[in-house]
């Protein structure tokens, strides 16, 4: 699903404007935090290079995935993740009835399966770290796994049913924020670039544009994903620790309109994610190649062998894209969401593969903040 174009190249407001937020970055994070933003009261407006938004939102699968997605040694993302999931149902409900556009929300749940002995071990010690935190989630031997899913491989040696996983479709979700954010009387500039720092004395004041716009705002919010770190418009020490991780996704569709699972179906290398419309995703490699988004004939194969180990019914179904999109990485692996080392700049970023769970949990935190600061 394309965006709507809220704002044609020639209704763009020239000169100078103030608003209470100037938000760079038309992501999900960037649009859920102009949305929240707006529906206080704010002013905002919302930059992207892109037209329309071309950043890791577009080929991300959209899992909502804090159980199955727990790793060892990281409890404050787990903190983060799980809030986050208790938001999306109110957040997506209030997100449709504004848009009167559907996000594909579906809490299907999620089944991860060790395909042999040593994905089973492994998949059993996480089980274990599941359980002493209290989450929701049962190991369940082949058979048990296969009347979930009747189309899973013949030969797996079980898995782990996490049954309050949930997915949306990121395209729509996107949609969905910037019909949203048109109603609300958001300037939205898709195709255009910040390009330069709007500075009084010390503090951030605003951001000009590459159509030599000046837009003021109290807040300036830094919400462009993988691209945070190289924003050059900001000084070096201003801009947040992210790098890029490259991720290859494919789009597959069964020729009959019916998927291949129910729920979220993943293994150690691979996860699908159906679509209320019959479609699956499947992804995604990680790979640390800078900004590369080539998708190439080496991560095509790795997900479909991969896919094809999971649910051997995925060979009939048809290969509708192929595309490669990049993660905001830190070294911690924690987003950073809040005050900037820059007065008058805020961070919205770093989410690497946990984005379109967080983009709730980021927009309230920065609205909070910032509900009331004077333009």
């Amino acid at each position: 699903m394309d965006l709507i174009r809220v704002m044609p190249a020639e209704a763009k407001v020239s000169g100078k404007r103030s608003y209470d937020a100037v938000i760079v970055g038309g992501g999900v994070v960037g649009l859920s935090c102009a949305w929240r933003l707006a529906q206080r009261g704010a002013t905002v407006a919302v930059l992207d290079a892109s037209a329309p938004p071309a950043g890791a939102t577009r080929v991300a699968a959209g899992m909502l995935a804090p159980v199955g997605e727990l790793a060892f040694g990281e409890p404050q993302l787990l903190e983060m993740t799980l809030a986050a999931a208790e938001l999306y149902p109110d957040f997506v409900a209030e997100l449709e009835a504004a848009s009167g556009r559907s996000t594909g929300y579906a809490r299907h749940g999620a089944l991860h399966i060790a395909l042999d002995r040593d994905e089973a071990a492994e998949l059993r010690r996480v089980h274990e770290l599941q359980r002493s935190l209290g989450l929701s989630a049962e190991w369940l031997p082949p058979g048990r796994c296969r009347e979930l899913e009747p189309g899973l491989t013949p030969s797996f040696h079980g898995g782990v049913h996490a049954p309050g996983e949930a997915a949306v479709d990121p395209r729509a979700l996107l949609g969905a924020l910037t019909q949203a954010l048109a109603s609300e009387g958001a300037n939205l500039l898709f195709g255009t670039e910040a390009v330069g720092a709007l500075r009084e004395n010390e503090r951030l004041a605003g951001v000009r544009s590459g159509d030599g716009d000046e837009l003021r705002a109290a807040a300036t919010i830094l919400a462009t994903g993988a691209w945070s770190g190289q924003a050059s418009w900001l000084p070096r020490e201003a801009r947040p620790p992210v790098r890029p991780v490259k991720g290859q996704v494919l789009e597959l569709r069964a020729r009959d309109g019916s998927s291949p699972c129910d729920r979220i179906v993943a293994s150690e290398r691979i996860y699908l994610v159906p679509r209320p419309d019959g479609r699956l995703i499947a992804g995604a490699t990680v790979e640390e190649q800078g900004f590369d988004t080539a998708v190439t004939a080496g991560g095509v194969h790795e997900l479909l062998r991969e896919a094809y180990r999971l649910l051997p019914d995925v060979a009939e179904m048809e290969l509708v894209e192929a595309a490669a999109g990049l993660r905001p990485a830190t070294p911690d692996n924690l987003p950073r969401v809040g005050p900037a080392p820059l007065d008058g700049l805020f961070w919205a970023t770093g989410h690497y593969r946990n984005g379109i769970l967080l983009a709730p949990l980021a927009a309230k935190t920065l609205a909070d903040r910032l509900e009331g600061a004077p333009v």
